[in-house]
């Protein structure tokens, strides 16, 4: 099987980059990797959807397939009280992530390697998050969106993006 940003532990060589981006007004310094989605940039629909998403001050929060952590670090600057639970598949995706957010000063974050929901079994969330990794293929993505919608929301939202890259308007769940 060849290597893919959603392995679990991407055989491909390191080709370290720091990439800036500002997202919803807020400057951001990344360190990127080859083996992780999106090396380049912050790509079209994560910038979408981080645009649009809705992420209450206090949120719990839950990026799914976080990658080196845009979208999850995004929201964890709307929600300087709340917490954002980051999870991710891929073992390198994961440590860009937490090095990420260290060197952008965000400290209400929880990153986390889990296939699918498995870290996160019994949480609850205000707000799931994802850009799933539509070359995984479509059972893989169907069931990211569907255990996100059974995840315990305290009153939260589900935002998410299609293959068009047109953010999906977030849910109000109860």
């Amino acid at each position: 099987m060849s290597d893919h940003y959603y392995s679990r532990t991407p055989g491909v060589a390191h080709d370290r980059h720091i990439r800036q981006a500002t997202l919803r007004g807020f400057a951001f310094r990344f360190v990127t990797d080859a083996g992780v989605f999106s090396k380049s940039n912050v790509d079209f629909g994560s910038r979408l959807l981080i645009e649009t998403m809705d992420v209450p001050l206090d949120a719990e929060v839950l990026d799914v397939g976080c990658g080196y952590g845009p979208i999850g670090l995004a929201a964890a600057r709307l929600a300087p009280k709340g917490r954002v639970t980051m999870i991710d598949i891929n073992e390198r995706a994961v440590e860009l992530a937490k090095e990420n957010a260290a060197l952008n000063g965000i400290s209400n974050v929880d990153i986390r390697q889990s296939d699918l929901f498995e870290a996160v079994r019994g949480r609850s969330f205000d707000v799931v998050l994802t850009n799933p990794p539509i070359r995984a293929g479509k059972s893989i993505v169907h069931r990211i969106l569907r255990k996100a919608g059974r995840c315990s929301f305290r009153a939260g939202r589900c935002g998410s993006l299609s293959r068009r890259s047109k953010a999906r308007h977030p849910r109000k769940r109860s």
